[in-house]
């Protein structure tokens, strides 16, 4: 595998298809020598699934998943489930039931016997404890429906080459599913697809090929295979304006969770780089408890694993940082609020302006309740930026979404605190979650005609 470029997991590939009859290893070669370091193949019907185990057995990085189509959902009778059963409990490199689904386009099958070769293979998946791959074309609502009617998220699973709207999409979210994304995102008339994207918190994104098919833009009408996965990482990347190491890492750690194949890194982060900001992770504690925040559903934040066993020194989170000077800006922001320990940010901090770096500040603004004074004119000595979150137009709205231990006080504080932040800080920005219940433009007016500085909104799946 490639030593230089960011490791990506196709989790969605045919490479029993005869159209690489000719020159599967080295299709496999070279998508090893393009940093694929796994990938998934998907078997369609009986004959194709055995072909995919034959390879996952063969090859050390390929796995194999194991269903029947839509297109062949008349084939599934009890032998044949059977046999998948039987697959799957014989090949320790079975990874998923699938893929599956429906598919009301092209209808080879009466849509019934879709749905119930559908519903089995959900079954089966349930059964067996593995995650489902679910092929979805022009037949949404069913889809949804099934999944909810057979309790689907207890095997999870993932919506591959996913083809719906933002509803739809969170309808799969909400019952516990990931979305997958092709080469389809590349090509020009597709922003319906590419806003989805924009949208989808990241802990829930998968990227494939489902090669032979779907080329990128650039190659349309050739043949697809997994060394072009990185067409899709890269207009990820530049969709939810990120690198391509994030989305490494990223995809990486989600294709784990669902999949349990591929290596990361689980260890907490003191220091963790995102795009080319280092954002330093001082502390669990927080003020507030939002209703919002990853912490309530994740450890994780675009990949990096961020609950501390114990809150470092100075001296570690130093050490952490390496040369500060690698990075555009460094940014106190992490699993907890940074500003409940002052001390420590205060020493980075200067230690960090001293070498000319810029330092910005993520707070929930309630630092001067903590302490009791100002510490504004403090910060002003070494912090370039602060971003604070206002997330209401109200002091009820705040309590209800933000959860504050300091009550009705909360609220009116923020403020304050945004407020006195103008008079020494020279970037200050008011932040508010894009979430139903709050009020997006009326939060707008307070930061902009009342408290006068920049207005920033944050998408409700992006937080953390």
């Amino acid at each position: 595998m490639s030593q230089t470029l960011p490791p990506l997991i196709d989790t969605h590939a045919h490479l029993d298809s005869h159209q690489y009859e000719g020159d599967r290893q080295e299709v496999i070669q070279r998508a090893l020598r393009a940093g694929i370091s796994h990938m998934i193949t998907i078997g369609c019907d009986l004959a194709s699934s055995r072909a995919c185990v034959k390879l996952a057995e063969q090859y050390e990085t390929l796995y194999a998943a194991i269903g029947v189509h839509p297109h062949d959902a008349a084939t599934l009778d009890d032998a044949a489930l059977a046999e998948l059963e039987q697959l799957a409990g014989r090949c320790s490199k079975v990874v998923a039931i699938g893929e599956t689904g429906l598919d009301y386009y092209r209808q080879h099958c009466p849509r019934d016997v879709q749905q119930e070769a559908f519903r089995r293979q959900i079954r089966l998946a349930r059964n067996l404890g593995r995650p489902v791959i679910i092929h979805d074309r022009d037949a949404h609502e069913d889809v949804i429906a099934i999944l909810q009617q057979e309790n689907a998220s207890e095997c999870c699973g993932v919506l591959h080459c996913f083809s719906g709207d933002s509803a739809m999409a969170q309808k799969c979210l909400d019952l516990g599913f990931y979305l997958s994304f092709p080469a389809t995102i590349t090509y020009p008339k597709n922003d319906q697809l590419r806003e989805v994207v924009k949208q989808l918190p990241t802990e829930r994104l998968l990227i494939e090929t489902d090669c032979p098919y779907l080329s990128p833009q650039p190659l349309r009408g050739k043949r697809n295979e997994p060394a072009l996965l990185r067409h899709t990482a890269e207009e990820v990347a530049r969709i939810k304006g990120l690198s391509v190491v994030d989305v490494s890492r990223i995809t990486n750690l989600n294709a784990y969770r669902l999949f349990g194949i591929g290596q990361v890194d689980l260890s907490a982060k003191i220091a963790y780089r995102i795009r080319n900001s280092l954002y330093l992770n001082i502390t669990n504690r927080c003020s507030n408890a939002c209703v919002f925040c990853a912490k309530f559903r994740d450890f994780a934040v675009k990949g990096h694993q961020l609950k501390l066993d114990r809150e470092p020194s100075c001296e570690e989170i130093k050490r952490a940082i390496g040369n500060p000077k690698n990075y555009t800006e460094v940014v106190f922001c992490g699993y907890g609020e940074s500003l409940l320990r002052l001390d420590v940010v205060r020493e980075i901090g200067r230690w960090l302006h001293a070498q000319g770096v810029p330092v910005r500040i993520n707070t929930d603004g309630l630092a001067n309740l903590v302490y009791g004074r100002n510490i504004l004119p403090e910060l002003g000595e070494f912090v370039d930026a602060i971003s604070v979150s206002l997330n209401a137009a109200d002091a009820a709205t705040y309590q209800k979404i933000c959860r504050s231990c300091f009550g009705d006080a909360a609220y009116q504080a923020v403020k304050d605190f945004i407020r006195e932040a103008a008079k020494y800080i020279p970037s200050v920005t008011a932040s508010v979650v894009a979430m139903p219940g709050i009020d997006v433009e009326a939060c707008r007016r307070i930061v902009e005609q009342e408290l006068k500085v920049d207005f920033r909104v944050r998408p409700y799946n992006e937080v953390g």
